[in-house]
């Protein structure tokens, strides 16, 4: 495996050290300036549309609400990335790669608004409810539909066959590390429970975790907070190495200055997932009244998984010190710590979060892959492949090493997101008047609603059409 690594790795430095850092970076600067800043303005007004329960579907509610959707997002990005791929990121690059984490954030937090929102303008209405995402703002926005069937391949290689992998390893590693639980008897667990999901239909499996999860994630957030309130006195001290580590002198010299960079901007992007085009799947499939709400609220779930569980994990992970030249991998950094902090149960409970959450990921990432498949052609040959490879996969992970399957996740994320900055750069405008729309409504003390003819160019956008007695001077 050392020469598929070496390939992989040489690629990714060329795509993360060329490519990625400016185009993340950058497209997060130019959406965060013609916003306005609107990560920031409207930070108050996410918390309000929230709870936003409104409907204005004429065959009533047929999505899910604004609430729904951000736990749902929130509950999927509570995982592998929080616990496993903090750990690697202040191992590898140190604790200055947290810094680089928050940059990430507070920048995607833009570009997650306008995917979001975009995701919301051009989303259709299938079978009684909604379906949208990257794949269909390409076709129908940008009328490429060959860009959106690449980017449905990408997101089914990446989520459905990657990621899984590495959410597969992490579990692998952390029930290795707290219960000496083989590599190769964890493969056979979670392809069997998997093939009964995927299958056999057996969706009570998927039902018991998306229940379980949102408790093991608030458990979680519970414990971390808990662990800082005690150790309150060092966060000042905790803050300022982060800082000095960012920028000090020392870690420029010594090389450690681009692997902060590079290892927050990774990491930070496989937790958030602003701009890779993932979460605009999930936020398509919302009822809200106002695309920009959607993007809105799309914008805080990069703030709560970033600024709030990675900064607790990192804090957590620093303070327990021993990170550096350790032997363990990803999670098990994360066991350590916690166990450090306050005993070995809650490395145990780290052990059993991990392989909820990375169990639940391995059934979402595979609807991802199946939602995506079925936007290039129904088909039950293809399907049927996909399912052996999601498999097989699962497998893979399991058993290859913690660097491998993170490598393949960095350079299969990489594309994606590079295709889906691609589309939105160019839909921006879309996005942007949506927001102004918005903001006019607001000021003038309503509760924005939109409609299409809003826009100049309204060709592509199915839903959003205003009904007989709705004329509004816009």
């Amino acid at each position: 495996m050392s020469f598929i690594e070496s390939i992989v790795g040489d690629i990714n430095n060329v795509l993360w050290t060329y490519v990625l850092i400016i185009v993340l970076i950058g497209l997060g600067l130019w959406f965060t300036i013609k916003t306005k800043f609107v990560q920031f303005r409207y930070l108050p007004e996410m918390f309000r549309v929230l709870f936003d329960k409104r409907t204005i579907s004429a065959e009533g509610k047929k999505g899910t609400s604004s609430f729904q959707a951000f736990a749902i997002s929130a509950a999927s990005r509570v995982g592998t990335g929080n616990l496993a791929g903090v750990a690697s990121a202040v191992a590898i690059g140190g604790p200055g790669a947290v810094f680089w984490m928050w940059v990430i954030a507070v920048l995607g937090a833009a570009t997650a608004f306008v995917e979001s929102t975009l995701a919301q303008v051009y989303k259709v209405s299938e079978k009684n409810q909604y379906r949208g995402g990257p794949a269909y703002y390409m076709e129908k926005g940008l009328k490429k539909r060959w860009l959106g069937i690449l980017f449905a391949i990408t997101i089914t290689f990446t989520y459905g066959l990657v990621f899984n992998a590495v959410q597969s390893n992490t579990i692998s590693l952390a029930f290795a590390n707290q219960f000496d639980f083989g590599k190769n008897m964890m493969a056979i667990v979670l392809v069997i429970l998997t093939a009964m999901v995927i299958f056999g239909g057996l969706k009570s499996i998927a039902n018991v975790t998306q229940y379980i999860v949102p408790i093991m994630a608030i458990f979680y957030i519970i414990l971390a907070v808990y662990i800082l309130i005690v150790n309150i006195a060092a966060v000042p001290d905790l803050i300022s190495l982060i800082f000095s580590n960012a920028f000090g002198i020392r870690e420029v010299a010594g090389g450690g200055f681009g692997a902060a960079i590079m290892q927050g901007i990774k990491r930070g992007l496989f937790s958030n997932e602003a701009g890779m085009g993932s979460a605009p799947n999930a936020a398509a499939t919302a009822e809200v009244t106002h695309p920009a709400k959607q993007g809105l609220i799309q914008s805080l779930g990069v703030f709560f998984d970033t600024i709030l569980i990675c900064s607790a994990t990192g804090f957590i992970i620093i303070s327990a010190g021993g990170y550096e030249g350790s032997k363990l991998e990803g999670v098990q950094l994360t066991q350590n710590a916690f166990q450090t902090h306050i005993g070995d149960w809650a490395s145990i409970f780290i052990a059993v979060a991990i392989f909820l959450f990375a169990y639940s990921s391995i059934l979402g990432n595979y609807y991802y892959g199946e939602n995506n498949i079925g936007f290039i052609k129904e088909s039950k040959t293809a399907l049927f492949i996909y399912r052996l490879a999601v498999l097989g996969m699962v497998i893979f992970g399991a058993v290859v090493s913690f660097d491998l399957v993170w490598a393949l996740a960095d350079l299969s994320m990489a594309i994606m997101a590079l295709i889906n900055l691609y589309a939105i750069s160019k839909l921006f405008k879309i996005a942007n008047r949506v927001l102004k729309d918005y903001q006019r409504q607001r000021k003038e003390g309503k509760d924005p609603v939109f409609y299409r003819d809003v826009l100049d160019n309204q060709d592509g956008i199915e839903l959003w059409e205003r009904k007989e007695g709705k004329k509004e001077n816009n």
